[in-house]
């Protein structure tokens, strides 16, 4: 390790360890920890104090911090509510996001230069769900009505744009974009059934797989990890972004234990929040350039409407049409706000398409700054002014052993 790398990964690391210990000292945790840890980034980063950089081994830090973020995420999703009315309405309603992004960018192309209309279009239909995942956690509502609805837009909004990122900003054109990701589904459907014909409960394979399971070999969090970096490189193969092999990763693991596995949980995520999630947050924060966007502040404010009206608009109608079992509305007008500001959080596939669409050309670096500004101005923002728009109430958990017979497939 050279002096560099050791010097950047100590800020990146000091800023991570001080992040939770500030978001505890404010009131009422108005703050999120994902917050903090941007700005950490920001005010080391090359834009900001300057002592820390993004070097090659930091880089890759930081993609196994965002694999393992969208596994964990992937993994949370009720998938019988994803493939459900909810999930089915969460696709329509990003649908409607996506025809709207594109009457909207097209229109002020007319007016301000833009040139990546396309790509512009594609990330503000996003919503970070991963950023939002440590939030909902935090707050208690990964496990509530609401939460399950918000992780259904979440997921909805994260795996939509990176397949019309795939199919419309890729190198091969339309149709050879759509038979990558045909294939690519169809190696992760065969990587999913292995392990459930060969590691069946009575299995040698699996009776070896328990025993080590607390014991230094820890088994389940190899073969875990194992899964994701073959799936991202199984991506890398087909030029596909990283968060489609996360999420794939993340789905195939709940199908293998559908009931969950409250200590796998617990190590995943002391491996993931622990260290390589926070540096995902804190690079990503250094990564954007404050002064390309201080100079255009009207611009970056329009980036942030176009991102309220393109996606918490349809979100907030969409919700409107939620029922609970006995046919009343699931949600109260306040609780359909909530959901809207928390679906308009965006922060990661901003980057991603992005960082495409200027490799690529079209997208100049300046409006890039601004649009990945306007995300962290979301995840800044929305987030909390959900939290106080819900009065800093937090809904009534679903129990768990509740939770684990929705996702329990049902005997055939």
């Amino acid at each position: 390790m050279t002096a560099e790398v050791a010097e950047s990964l100590f800020w990146i690391v000091l800023a991570a360890a001080c992040a939770p210990l500030i978001a505890a000292a404010v009131p009422r945790r108005l703050v999120p920890e994902v917050v903090l840890l941007l700005i950490a980034g920001i005010i080391i980063g090359p834009f900001g104090l300057d002592i820390a950089s993004i070097t090659p081994e930091i880089d890759m830090l930081q993609e196994l911090g965002l694999g393992l973020l969208f596994l964990l995420a992937g993994y949370e999703l009720d998938q019988r509510e994803l493939v459900g009315p909810g999930g089915r309405r969460a696709f329509l309603t990003w649908l409607c996001c996506l025809g709207l992004a594109f009457a909207v960018t097209f229109g002020l192309a007319q007016v301000i230069t833009i040139r990546a209309e396309v790509a512009t279009a594609i990330a503000v239909t996003s919503t970070a769900l991963g950023t939002l995942l440590p939030i909902l956690t935090e707050r208690g509502l990964l496990e509530t009505r609401m939460g399950q609805t918000i992780l259904n837009h979440g997921a909805i909004g994260e795996l939509c744009p990176v397949v019309a990122m795939a199919i419309l900003l890729g190198a091969r054109g339309a149709a050879g974009s759509l038979l990558v990701l045909a294939l690519f589904a169809l190696a992760a459907i065969v990587v999913a059934i292995v392990p459930r014909r060969i590691g069946r409960p009575e299995s040698r394979a699996m009776a070896t797989i328990r025993r080590g399971t607390d014991t230094t070999a820890q088994t389940q969090v190899r073969l875990t990890i194992l899964l994701l970096v073959g799936l991202i490189a199984l991506a890398a193969a087909f030029e596909l972004d990283i968060i489609i092999a996360a999420f794939a990763a993340g789905f195939i693991l709940r199908r293998l234990m559908p009931g969950g596995d409250e200590n796998l949980e617990t190590k995943l995520g002391g491996l993931a929040f622990g260290l390589l999630v926070p540096v995902f947050f804190v690079t990503s924060g250094m990564n954007i350039d404050v002064e390309a966007v201080v100079g255009r502040p009207g611009l970056l404010i329009l980036a942030v409407v176009v991102l309220l009206l393109v996606r918490g608009v349809p979100v907030f109608v969409a919700t409107r049409f939620e029922r609970n079992d006995d046919g009343e509305r699931a949600f109260d007008r306040r609780e359909r706000g909530q959901i809207a500001l928390y679906a308009t959080t965006g922060l990661p596939l901003i980057v991603a398409v992005t960082t495409v669409a200027v490799d690529a050309g079209p997208m100049t670096p300046g409006n890039a700054s601004v649009l990945v500004t306007a995300g962290v101005l979301t995840v800044l923002f929305l987030p909390l002014s959900a939290l106080l728009l819900g009065r800093g109430e937090i809904e009534r958990p679903v129990p768990r052993d509740e939770m684990i017979r929705r996702r329990t497939p049902p005997a055939s």
